[in-house]
């Protein structure tokens, strides 16, 4: 499928933190997923690391960005389809709360609207992804404390995982934490 660049999530500055993040936390031989992978530029740095490296993007466009890079890519939404385990799993999901009215009609939109209060997509993802989990598996999940901070941990935590703040960063009005999540 032709992909529209415009229609793809392009780097910024949660994208290199979260690339940061994700290289202090490959393992040689992981199996990686990134989910909601966008522009791919975190799942191409892992993959020389890892001994599987799948990304995942519910926008074709997306996808197709992604599949010409060399990158092995399934176009679903979050993990839906996948089977495990892969030893990490990394997500920069939509985290920015959106209400109707702002909500833009295009592909792009799935990468930047939580939902009203940001984390709608962020407890779907926590509601499944130990299924896709090896047991001593581990998350990568970037938020924004837009999002809160509490309210996401919350979320994992009544999932039974732990959380920890591994990475922050002050950008602009915004703190934007890496949580690892096991």
């Amino acid at each position: 499928m032709p992909f529209d660049p415009a229609q793809v999530y392009l780097p910024a500055e949660d994208t290199y933190l979260f690339l940061k993040a994700a290289q202090d936390e490959i393992r040689p031989g992981n199996r990686v997923l990134e989910v909601g992978t966008g522009n791919g530029c975190v799942a191409i740095a892992l993959w020389p690391d890892a001994s599987l490296c799948i990304a995942t993007d519910i926008n074709p466009h997306a996808a197709a960005y992604v599949h010409a890079q060399g990158i092995d890519v399934v176009q679903t939404d979050l993990c839906a389809g996948l089977q495990g385990p892969f030893d990490l799993v990394i997500f920069n999901p939509p985290y920015l709360p959106t209400q109707p009215e702002e909500r833009l009609d295009d592909w792009l939109e799935y990468a930047l609207d939580g939902g009203t209060d940001g984390k709608s997509v962020i407890r779907r993802f926590a509601a499944d992804v130990r299924r896709v989990l090896a047991p001593s598996g581990r998350v990568l999940l970037l938020i924004s404390s837009l999002t809160g901070l509490q309210e996401v941990s919350g979320i994992f935590l009544l999932h039974g995982f732990f959380v920890a703040i591994v990475h922050q960063q002050r950008v602009e009005d915004e703190i934007l934490y890496v949580l690892r999540i096991a």
